[in-house]
């Protein structure tokens, strides 16, 4: 669980360190990256909490969603309508998701960790 953080802390302090700039034109599929790569690691977050964790699944995962994301909006771009929006709300929607059943799992495990620990000193 602990190695996509990492990585996104890695990936946060370079993007920070250095003067990189995105041209404007470019913001709808930085914007469309971003969400896909914070889905992705909020899906391996959770599938490592719930032990079903695959290395596959996490990196084509990553891929494909950037890959549908980026076509959506170089699509939307192309026919003049703003596409990417409905990339924008499905990673939007599948982030809550993962966040609410990360917390899920995570008050879960503590409460069953509080209990072992009472029937233990009993």
């Amino acid at each position: 669980m602990w190695l996509p953080v990492l990585f996104l802390i890695v990936g946060v302090t370079v993007g920070l360190m250095t003067n990189l700039t995105v041209p404007e034109e470019y913001k709808d599929y930085l914007s469309i990256a971003v969400l896909a790569a914070f889905d992705t690691l909020l899906g391996g977050v959770r599938a490592s909490l719930e032990k079903t964790f695959n290395e596959t699944v996490f990196v084509t995962g990553f891929f494909s969603n950037v890959t549908l994301a980026a076509l959506l909006a170089f699509v939307g771009v192309q026919l003049g309508i703003d596409l990417y929006l409905a990339a924008v709300f499905a990673f939007g929607m599948r982030l809550f998701q993962n966040i609410a059943i990360i917390r899920r799992l995570v008050i879960d495990q503590r409460l069953n960790t509080r209990k072992i620990k009472k029937m233990k000193q009993k």
